[in-house]
C-alpha cells in the first residue's frame, strides 16, 4: 500500500527542518513536494512573487504521484480545505494517509520562529498571516483533516527535545511514531549542530513554554 504523509503546523513549526530527515530516513519516502522550496527554485530572490505558479507546480506533481502510486509528502499550514478532497482522493486509490502535525504554543511563539529564519536568510511572512494560519490550521487540524486521515500524530516541537503530544486515531502505530519521533531527534540534533557551528541563537521554549532565544551552543550541552 502506497504512503501519503502530509507534513502540517504552523509556520516556523519546523515541519521543512525536520521532513528533511523524517521522510527519507525514518520513512523511506524520497519524494516530498514543497511549494515553498518551488518557489525558490523559480524566484531564489523574490520567491513570494511566483507562490501561485509554485501552488500550481505543487499540485501537478502531487497528481503525478498519485497516478505512479508512489510514497510522497507534501507540506502545508492547514489553512485551508482543499486538501480534504485530495486526501479522499489518495485513500480511494489506496494510499494509507498520515498526518504529522508540528504544534507550537503560540501564534507569538510561530512569529519568534519565522522572525529567527529571516534572519538566517529564510523568507518573511507577515504578522497577521502568522496569526491567521495558526488559528485556522488547528480548527481544521481538529474538524476537518483528522476525521479523513488513516493516522495523525500532533508533536510539539517548542524544545530542541521534540514531545508527542497525542495520536489517532486508535494508538495503534506506535512503531510509526517511534519512527517519527527518533527522526524528530535526529533532525534537531542536526540543526543545534549547525547552528552552534554558525554561533546562532534558536527559539526555544522556557518551563512555562514561551518563547526564548537561547545560544545553539548552550543547547547542543543539554544533548550529550
Amino acid at each position: 500500500m502506497p504512503n501519503l504523509y502530509i507534513i502540517a503546523g504552523c509556520n516556523g513549526a519546523g515541519k521543512t527542518t525536520a521532513s528533511y530527515t523524517v521522510l527519507p530516513e525514518m520513512l523511506n519516502c524520497k519524494e516530498f513536494v514543497n511549494a515553498d522550496s518551488i518557489a525558490a527554485g523559480l524566484s531564489p530572490f523574490n520567491p513570494e512573487s511566483v507562490a501561485f505558479e509554485a501552488g500550481r507546480i505543487m499540485l501537478r506533481r502531487i497528481k503525478h504521484c498519485l497516478s505512479e502510486k508512489v510514497d510522497f509528502a507534501f507540506e502545508t499550514t492547514l489553512a485551508t480545505r482543499s486538501y480534504v478532497s485530495l486526501i479522499k482522493t489518495a485513500k480511494k486509490a489506496g494510499y494509507e494517509v498520515t498526518l504529522l502535525y508540528f504544534w507550537l504554543k503560540s501564534p507569538e511563539f510561530a512569529k519568534q520562529r519565522v522572525a529567527e529564519r529571516v534572519e538566517a536568510g529564510g523568507h518573511s511572512i507577515p504578522a497577521d498571516i502568522i496569526e491567521r494560519r495558526y488559528y485556522r490550521g488547528i480548527s481544521n487540524l481538529m474538524n476537518l483533516y483528522n476525521p479523513v486521515c488513516d493516522n495523525w500524530l500532533v508533536i510539539d516541537t517548542m524544545k530542541i527535545i521534540p514531545n508527542d503530544v497525542m495520536s489517532g486515531p486508535d494508538n495503534t502505530k506506535k512503531d510509526l511514531t517511534e519512527k517519527v519521533m527518533q527522526g524528530m531527534r535526529k533532525a534537531m540534533r542536526k540543526l543545534v549542530e549547525t547552528s552552534a557551528v554558525n554561533n546562532k541563537e534558536l527559539v526555544v521554549g522556557d518551563k512555562n513554554g514561551n518563547p526564548q532565544k537561547v545560544p545553539a551552543k548552550d543547547l547542543l550541552k543539554t544533548l550529550r
